[in-house]
């Protein structure tokens, strides 16, 4: 099962936070460190807020952190909520798509089985689990706020 992009930019943000709890950081900065188009990860932290994995604050001293402990995130959970409804297949659909063999194709089982073998996976680590080596997140990410571009004169 491939993840959609916003899944993997979620999942990246909430490691680079939880990688340094104790700061706050900007949606710029973690743009920076991963190379990301802001206008993408705009997108990401505003529903990762709406959804209550972030908390964010704006003005002097504002930013992102994390909402929970990453203890008390589960990675299953997040995929969940930034993916949908797992569509392996058109026949995942409410209409069952316009496969000739829907009413007596056994793969649809098979496939959903393996989601759940997917999810299942996922549901047994937390980001505590996955961020467990700060010191070297935090090297390769830098955690440095993008130096602001001179003014043209």
């Amino acid at each position: 099962m491939k993840l959609t992009s916003f899944t993997d930019y979620s999942l990246r943000v909430l490691i680079y936070l939880a990688a340094a709890p104790e700061r706050r950081a900007t949606v710029a900065e973690i743009c920076t460190a991963f190379d990301v188009k802001l206008n993408h990860l705009t997108k990401v932290v505003h529903h990762l807020g709406k959804a209550g994995w972030l908390e964010t604050s704006r003005g002097k001293g504002g930013g992102l952190q994390l909402a929970k402990l990453p203890k008390d995130i589960c990675v299953g959970d997040v995929v969940r909520d930034t993916e949908g409804q797992a569509m392996p297949a058109e026949c995942f659909g409410d209409d069952d798509g316009d496969c000739a063999i829907v009413k007596c194709c056994r793969l649809k089982g098979v496939l959903a089985e393996a989601v759940r073998a997917f999810y299942g996976v996922l549901d047994r680590y937390t980001l505590a689990d996955i961020t467990r080596n700060p010191a070297e997140l935090a090297a390769v990410l830098q955690f440095h706020r993008p130096v602001a571009r001179a003014a043209a004169t």
